[in-house]
């Protein structure tokens, strides 16, 4: 399986659901968005790594992850999205120290909070990408980002595994795949990418 490589494009966050935010990591090579539902801890410390002028007076969890891998010669050398299973992604951590790589099982939001204080690649198969990423249409009236609609797929913060299903909200169960193709489509030509990653995990669970 081939790997595609992504960037940071963003994160989102609801002004009306407490601790909900979406990642949204970007297709180097291509035009596909990946959103990702993280927790709060986790979309703080990412922003900070994002912004450098940004120093906490104390380190965050993952900075001090850095400083005790780097006090022991640990390097992470990259970071791979390698399964979607019920819409939780799951990811791995590649390190090397003297020259013999491990491999790391992380969430995903705590893997790119490393990948970034290590200037790391980040990586997922073209299979996932196929499966989750979503195709941003131009749309020629452009519209206040901060107006738009996210509250759908911020309503559940990324878990340590699957959630049983009757702990997960779906917003859109009550729907028909044509409703759902159709909703998509919309959500889709409005740039509303969290909203419509919220709609594809629900086609996904119903076609699987």
């Amino acid at each position: 399986m081939s790997l595609v490589k992504l960037s940071i494009k963003g994160i989102s966050y609801s002004q009306t659901q407490n601790g909900a935010y979406a990642l949204i990591l970007n297709e180097v090579d291509g035009e596909r968005k990946l959103p990702i539902v993280i927790g709060a801890f986790e979309a703080q410390s990412i922003a900070i790594a994002l912004e450098k002028e940004i120093k906490p007076p104390r380190p965050l969890t993952h900075d001090l992850f850095k400083n005790f891998a780097e006090r022991f010669d640990i390097v992470v050398k990259q970071v791979i999205i390698h399964k979607l299973v019920d819409g939780v992604f799951y990811s791995s951590i590649i390190c090397e120290r003297d020259k013999i790589e491990e491999i790391i099982d992380a969430r995903t939001s705590d893997a790119i909070a490393l990948a970034l204080r290590f200037q790391a690649p980040i990586f997922t198969y073209k299979n996932i990408l196929d499966k989750a990423g979503i195709y941003l249409k131009t749309n020629p009236q452009e519209t206040d980002k901060d107006s738009q609609e996210i509250d759908d797929i911020l309503s559940n913060p990324e878990t340590f595994g699957n959630e049983d299903e009757s702990q997960t909200s779906r917003p859109y169960i009550k729907h028909s795949l044509q409703e759902l193709s159709e909703l998509l489509e919309q959500a889709v030509s409005n740039e509303d990418y969290e909203k419509a990653a919220k709609i594809r995990d629900e086609i996904s669970k119903r076609e699987s």
